[in-house]
């Protein structure tokens, strides 16, 4: 049995609550940004904003006061968007215990200062041991109790088997790795690919050149994480190729259908004003990303025409051509 708080009643935040509350033995808190919120998902039951249509079990204790939600839990999992981390770790951070484990489920890089989610609790916690989820996970899918697959990744084999436990399920399955800047930047450089994935089905530009990104991304993306001291090998697993498969073809991907939308000529501002609140966390990623990439000498030509695109620098077509267009090189 462990005390779980699960900081973020987003759709990911919701389905991570309900997976983890089909281990009857965990005691769960799920924290909600606005007491208004939490009311919401305390009298229905559901989170209509965000992931209607599954049941909030009765058992998990839902609030919106952030300090009470961390008192006492022995696994604080973070799955707040990624631009909102900063801000919720530097207001508990005083308050925490040392044997507190620091679990980071958001996927991005924070836009100002080009760090992982890893390293923004670090800096606030650095005597915590802290962790990454990542993998291929619709939230939908995982609340739903359908067959998944994650990677949890921290440099302590103890705990590492400790979280794979508590964390998995007979829908859930957990895999362990000690490579943090990998299982991050695949879970986050991903976003970016997959908005450049959906443009080209926004395009209608056909499965050879859907193909041919996804691949050359995973390349753009193995570059950035070795320079960053990730394993290429990483980069071949659930967080990698795995997580990128999913968010580059799956309907209900949010960085595919943005992506989609900007193929078919709408703007950015409208697409996001019609996902109704949820985050496309590819939108943010992508300047830093590049950002990233600028510090450690590292190509990335598909980011580099998503940006353009993205700051309506340049149209989908153009970057499209840009990109065949390229000096030729091997492989």
């Amino acid at each position: 049995m462990s005390r779980i708080s699960v900081i973020g009643a987003g759709a990911w935040g919701t389905a991570l609550t309900v997976s983890l509350a089909r281990r009857t033995e965990h005691q769960l808190t799920l924290w909600a940004h606005t007491a208004d919120h939490a009311k919401e998902l305390f009298v229905s039951g559901e989170n209509k904003r965000y992931l209607p249509g599954f049941v909030l079990p009765a058992t998990v204790n839902v609030t919106a006061d952030l300090a009470a939600a961390v008192e006492g839990a022995e696994i604080i999992l973070f799955a707040t968007p990624s631009q909102s981390l900063r801000p919720v770790i530097q207001q508990i951070a005083p308050s925490l215990k040392k044997a507190q484990v620091l679990l980071s489920a958001a996927k991005g890089i924070e836009e100002k200062t080009f760090l992982r989610m890893s390293q923004v609790l670090c800096e606030f916690a650095p005597e915590n041991p802290i962790a990454v989820l990542g993998g291929p996970s619709f939230a939908q899918e995982v609340a739903a109790a359908m067959p998944t697959a994650l990677t949890v990744a921290i440099d302590n084999e103890p705990l590492s088997k400790r979280l794979q436990d508590d964390l998995g399920s007979a829908s859930l399955r957990v895999y362990r790795n000690d490579d943090v800047p990998g299982v991050e930047l695949g879970g986050a450089l991903k976003n970016v690919i997959a908005l450049a994935a959906g443009v080209v089905t926004g395009l209608e530009l056909g499965h050879n050149a859907a193909a041919a990104l996804i691949t050359r991304g995973i390349a753009e993306i193995t570059r950035l994480a070795v320079a960053c001291g990730g394993r290429r090998d990483t980069m071949s697993g659930l967080s990698g190729v795995g997580d990128l498969v999913l968010t580059c073809t799956g309907n209900l991907s949010r960085n595919r259908t943005v992506g989609i939308e900007l193929g078919r000529g709408r703007k950015l501002e409208a697409i996001l004003a019609s996902l109704n609140g949820k985050v496309a966390e590819g939108v943010r990623s992508t300047t830093a990303a590049l950002g990233l990439a600028a510090r450690y000498g590292v190509e990335m030509p598909i980011t580099e025409q998503m940006n353009a695109i993205l700051l309506d620098h340049t149209s989908p077509q153009e970057a499209i051509r840009e990109l065949m267009s390229r000096p030729g090189r091997t492989e």
